[in-house]
């Protein structure tokens, strides 16, 4: 038995308790050692002549990725506390690990060597924004989404689509644009818009803002703006706002005044300045985003940077009824601003979206006290590996994608941001070698996998587009160009995912071994009643896909085609197309 490989701690990821009461108790063991993990638990205040009451509970393995196995049991502590182990069995050798070590048999005399859950604290409990798991989201770049007010336009607009974008040009997007084009999106199916920044700035982007509390001239007024909010929400349309609260823009006023008056600025202490006078060459002496000198970084530790940023969150969800906001560079932000940027804004809205944008493991950030999500990126970095680069297996994809989804609790997958393009990525279709079949293939995973997904504007029509700035271009509106294909095949799979609760984070998500087929990836969504199961051939070649389970009684349906599947026998084989899929019920 490798002890050295078994891991558990009894927080985050590993010890957590869902909305309901019910505590989800997992741990790792080294891939293909252990055979079999019982739980031995109890409540530590319940004794009977000198000796602690246990029972056990049979975990169940949930997956293994390239290293390890990992192992989960939900439990229901009658009395709301917990202390607990671990029986492993490797074939051979038994052993119980607890808190303080390794045993040959449960140590019953003392509840100390155990693991402790102390108390189910209701307020400690992680709980997201209900509706955001049936939320499908759709990003829009502004500038490049639609211009519905030409009189809005900056001096220096172009025409629409007139020619590539760059990091300097304007092809006035504004917020008309989106009011007009309503009708598209609910035709697709959209229940949720993530604008890029819409606050007074001097570039395209608007990450580097001036005016936090103004809404940028070219988007239109703030009276356009709650015209839209109503407009989204009478059509069943959640808006979320993206906040640049790590660093603001070079014109940014109060910047300006350190500028001009240096060590005598009431301002200086609102960065991180390290000498004056401020210089941008070579490089800059103050902090920025990265080494950008256009983009300074504000001082959240400062009371009056930190009570100006609450003002301009609580401001935004109070005047106008935001639904959430995306906060952009958010782990290089400390987390007491964060803390109190969560009381602040939840006040107000109990039910308001808080997505940070973190691009690494961020369990620090999701324990219940800053962020409901983050943007998911190494699930985004395994689709395009698979579907898209091609330069992984089905079975290195089964194993990374176990590993992100054994990095969080599963109340945090259920509501993470899932995306395949932004306006930080090249586009997704460019990234398959402009194969539609394969698109049609991440946007199938995408919108039946666990997590709340993201489309970004035009890739639905297949729009194609390099890096940052190729991935920014005008919105196509001419339906003449439109994949409608592809934009047929999205829209149909978010109908099928908001018919069916199990593809929209109902249940539990669990792997087909991918040794069983060489091409194939499956995966099963499942609450115990019914059963989802979704097959992707990720081959170029047609293949038969014999289901690996006993099908005896069972009935099944094809969601895809809305029929029954009538069969005879205990087994069931489906013929794929070369970049073909499933999606099953039972």
């Amino acid at each position: 038995m490798f002890k050295e490989a078994i891991y558990h701690r009894p927080k985050d990821n590993y010890a957590y308790v869902c909305a309901n009461g019910t505590l989800h108790i997992r741990i790792r063991t080294k891939k293909n050692d252990i055979v079999e993990v019982k739980l031995v638990h109890g409540d530590p205040y319940d004794w009977s002549e000198k000796q602690w009451m246990t029972t056990t509970a049979v975990m169940k393995k949930s997956g293994s990725d390239q290293l390890f196995d990992y192992w989960f049991v939900s439990i229901i502590p009658p009395f709301k506390r917990l202390r607990y182990g671990f029986i492993l069995n490797d074939g051979s050798e038994s052993i119980c690990f607890t808190e303080k070590g390794y045993y040959p048999e449960p140590p019953l005399d003392d509840t100390a060597y155990y693991f402790c859950f102390p108390f189910i604290n209701n307020v400690d409990i992680f709980r997201a924004p209900a509706w955001v798991r049936n939320t499908v989201w759709y990003q829009i770049f502004l500038d490049r989404f639609a211009n519905g007010n030409k009189d809005k336009d900056p001096e220096d607009v172009l025409p629409w689509g007139s020619t590539d974008p760059t990091p300097t040009n304007f092809f006035g997007g504004d917020i008309e644009g989106v009011i007009q084009n309503i009708t598209y999106l609910k035709e697709l199916g959209i229940s949720g818009i993530y604008f890029t920044p819409i606050f007074k700035a001097y570039s395209n982007h608007k990450y580097d803002t001036i005016d936090y509390m103004e809404i940028d001239p070219q988007f239109g007024t703030k009276e356009t703006f709650k015209k839209l909010i109503e407009v989204c929400h009478k059509n069943g349309i959640k808006v979320m706002l993206d906040a640049v609260f790590n660093h603001c823009g070079f014109n940014f006023p109060f910047f300006q005044d350190i500028l001009k008056n240096g060590d005598n600025s009431r301002f200086k202490d609102w960065f991180h300045t390290h000498e004056f006078p401020l210089v941008t060459k070579p490089k800059p002496n103050y902090d920025t985003f990265a080494f950008t000198p256009f983009m300074p970084k504000l001082n959240t530790e400062n009371p009056e940077v930190k009570e100006y940023l609450l003002k301009v969150a609580r401001y935004w969800v109070k005047e106008f009824n935001i639904d959430g906001w995306r906060l952009d560079v958010a782990n290089e932000v400390d987390h007491a601003f964060w803390r109190e940027f969560r009381k602040e804004v939840k006040a107000i809205k109990p039910e308001l979206y808080i997505l940070g944008e973190i691009w690494h493991d961020s369990m620090p950030w999701l324990r219940g006290d800053q962020f409901d999500a983050v943007m998911n990126y190494p699930f985004t970095t395994n689709i395009l590996n698979l579907f898209a680069k091609q330069t992984i297996t089905v079975k290195e994809f089964v194993e990374n994608m176990t590993t992100v989804l054994h990095m969080y609790p599963k109340n945090i997958n259920d509501v993470a941001f899932n995306l395949v393009g932004s306006h930080d990525t090249p586009r997704i279709l460019t990234e398959c070698g402009e194969d539609i079949e394969r698109l049609k293939q991440v946007y199938t995973l995408l919108l039946t996998f666990s997590g709340t997904p993201c489309i970004y504007y035009g890739d639905e029509i297949g729009m194609t587009g390099e890096q940052d700035p190729g991935c920014r271009k005008c919105m196509e509106w001419d339906i003449t160009k439109h994949n409608r294909e592809l934009f047929e095949h999205v829209q149909k799979l978010i109908q099928v995912r908001g018919e069916n609760p199990l593809l929209a984070n109902d249940g539990e998500l669990s792997f087909i071994d991918p040794e069983y087929h060489d091409t194939c990836l499956a995966y099963l969504k499942s609450d115990g009643l019914k059963t989802n199961i979704v097959i992707l051939n990720t081959g170029n070649q047609k293949v038969s896909y014999t289901l690996p389970f006993q099908l005896g009684g069972k009935t099944f349906k094809n969601l895809w085609s809305n029929k029954e599947i009538a069969f005879s026998g205990d087994e069931l084989t489906f013929k794929l197309d070369s970049y073909g899929f499933t999606i099953l019920e039972f």
